[in-house]
């Protein structure tokens, strides 16, 4: 199932019902309901990216539990989509250290290269723009995540690269922007600079 398909019925592929069954056999019998964030994860990546009324049911009778529960948890997590999104899911930082390290300018990039507003998507299907909450990179600010992936120490510039070999095809690497180790400073090396170090280094 797909985005386009029917909304109407859902069921998991034979894989994925593997898959479901492993993590519902992570918890003691009578708790298989601590499996419904993960059944959900699922359902939404087999879907496209998004999760139905139909899928959050049929994860509801997997686990034997109410409905409402279910979507209980759909509502409250932003990872979740309740609706179809776009091939690309563009999430960007709004937080206080994003912000400060220039996520407005970012956000305009996105906005002016995918021809679309926060919390839209290109006609084509292929992007989908939103904003979130931290994304827990701070000290690599600004971030935004493109599906599973995160992009950090951004500039209009590279967003927009990144924006465009995604429309080509293309899968840029991800993580820091810059030529830093991870989150390390900027600069380098700020401590722990003697010769013994920079040998284990």
């Amino acid at each position: 199932m797909n985005s386009e398909e029917s909304t109407d019925a859902f069921a998991f592929t034979p894989e994925n019902q593997s898959k479901a069954e492993a993590f519902i056999a992570k918890y003691p019998k009578g708790r298989q309901a601590s499996a419904v964030l993960a059944l959900l994860d699922l359902a939404q990546r087999q879907s496209g990216g998004w999760v139905s009324r139909a899928a959050m049911e049929h994860v509801a009778k997997l686990l034997d539990m109410p409905f409402i529960r279910v979507q209980e948890v759909a509502t409250f997590y932003t990872m979740l989509n309740l609706k179809p999104v776009g091939k690309q899911l563009v999430q960007l930082c709004r937080t206080t250290p994003c912000w400060l390290r220039g996520s407005d300018s970012i956000r305009d990039a996105c906005k002016r290269k995918l021809g679309i507003e926060v919390g839209e998507t290109t006609p084509d299907g292929k992007f989908s723009l939103v904003e979130v909450e931290c994304l827990g990179a701070c000290v690599n600010a600004p971030v935004v995540q493109i599906n599973d992936d995160y992009y950090e120490d951004l500039t209009p510039e590279k967003m927009e690269d990144i924006l465009e070999k995604f429309a080509r095809g293309e899968k840029p690497p991800y993580g820091t922007q810059i030529k830093r180790q991870f989150s390390a400073p900027e600069s380098g090396l700020t401590t722990l600079k003697g010769s013994e170090t920079a040998e284990r280094a």
